[in-house]
């Protein structure tokens, strides 16, 4: 039986742990095992993206060390468990930026290249790395897909949150219109940026509503707290789920 490391993400840990549990959820149903360390914390991501590269060396050091630890169901190996996360945006700081935090200090380059190695996007290690696309979901109803700016654009991974949401039996998918474009959060350049951030959040909605679909599947903590807070204040009857929220449903 594999393990996996689940890196949850400051968000979800804070504002939507029934992702973690969702993602457990599917794991296990594929024979996999579920690690979690403890003592994991922020990425770095957003002072990284502040600019506040110290801090975010600080941060990256820690996260390093946390996930180098032995895993306890695997204390006699010596080769570390993938690790798994359900946000794009927190995956890309790990497997890109981390390593250019510590483009100029060898030692740290190299553990922050193995973490990178190792590291994965939720949909990303279920199609291609155990070659899954059917996970044994069932959804009853419409569903649309936004795919978020770091997971499509950073990593680029769209085929597998995709090819995992064609296989959702009882689910009837139709195409978001302008699907590409940004909702606007951004991490920081929605509280740098608001009002632009506000425009962008109006359009994504819009384009819900054309689609017709009464649910928006996301991929990434962040964007879905966006659009689900400007759904909420809105007072539309569309709601936005995380991909591994449908993932788990039988």
């Amino acid at each position: 039986m594999p393990t996996v490391q689940l890196f949850i993400t400051c968000l979800c840990d804070t504002f939507y742990p029934e992702v973690g549990e969702a993602i457990v959820d599917v794991l296990s149903r594929l024979s996999v095992s579920v690690d979690f360390a403890p003592d994991q914390t922020c990425c770095g991501q957003p002072a990284f993206n502040a600019g506040l590269r110290a801090d975010a060396r600080k941060m990256a050091e820690h996260m390093i060390e946390a996930f180098e630890r032995p895993v306890r169901s695997l204390e006699t190996s010596q080769v570390l468990p993938d690790i798994v996360s359900p946000s794009g945006s927190c995956v890309h700081m790990l497997r890109v930026n981390y390593p250019e935090l510590f483009a100029d200090n060898p030692a740290w380059l190299a553990r922050a290249k193995s973490l990178a190695a190792r590291t994965f996007e939720f949909s990303e290690y279920l199609v291609d790395k155990l070659g899954v696309t059917d996970v044994g979901a069932h959804w009853d109803g419409t569903l649309t897909y936004h795919p978020s700016c770091h997971l499509s654009r950073g990593l680029g991974i769209d085929r597998q949150p995709r090819a995992l949401l064609s296989a959702v039996k009882g689910a009837q998918i139709v195409e978001l219109p302008h699907a590409d474009e940004c909702c606007g959060f951004g991490g920081i350049f929605s509280v740098v940026h608001p009002e632009v951030s506000k425009e962008m959040l109006l359009k994504k909605i819009e384009n819900l509503e054309a689609s017709q679909s009464p649910t928006l599947v996301i991929p990434d903590a962040g964007c879905l707290m966006h659009i689900a807070g400007g759904l909420h204040r809105m007072g539309k009857g569309q709601r936005a789920v995380h991909l591994a929220e449908v993932l788990a449903g039988k």
